[in-house]
């Protein structure tokens, strides 16, 4: 792993850990009971259940290790949650609404920044590695901030900061 720490806030570290334990007390018995499955079969040259449950196995434990390099003490960073709300600028943490101008409308989004490891767009979550998530960390309320993308330009708002 890198020397560079992964910032996490207190829910993602929670996320991380369950994942983990799933991986390693769920997927792996239920891996191990496919294996045994496919191997009752016989001929395990052509075999593609028991290939697939191989593969299965090969990236869930690829997973597990991941994620316990990453949880070692030392690799990851607790966002202090305190420390944002004392400060009124855009944080690792924080909830932010910005606006930009499409054509003639004003388009409204809202998410919040996180480290790398906890962005989902799904969840409306996105990196402070972003394009937009670097450009926003450490502005207040009104401020404006480009952003540039392959698609040209865009210039946002904050408007609101939780």
């Amino acid at each position: 792993m890198s020397a560079k720490k992964i910032l996490l806030t207190t829910d993602g570290l929670r996320e991380l850990e369950n994942e983990l334990l799933e991986l390693r007390e769920t997927k792996r018995v239920e891996i191990a009971e496919k294996l045994k499955e496919a191997i009752s079969y016989g001929d395990l040259s052509e075999n593609a259940e028991y290939q697939e449950a191989r593969d299965e196995q090969a990236h869930v434990e690829l997973r597990i290790s991941e994620l316990e390099d990453l949880l070692k003490p030392g690799n990851y960073e607790i966002i202090d949650e305190e420390k944002k709300k004392k400060k009124n600028a855009v944080m690792i943490g924080s909830e932010v609404t910005i606006e930009h101008a499409d054509d003639e409308t004003t388009v409204s989004e809202t998410f919040t920044i996180v480290g790398s490891q906890e962005a989902s767009i799904l969840d409306k979550k996105i990196s402070n590695e972003s394009p937009i998530g670097r450009a926003i960390i450490g502005k207040a309320i009104n401020d404006t901030v480009k952003v540039k993308s392959p698609s040209g330009e865009t210039v946002y708002t904050i408007v609101s900061l939780k």
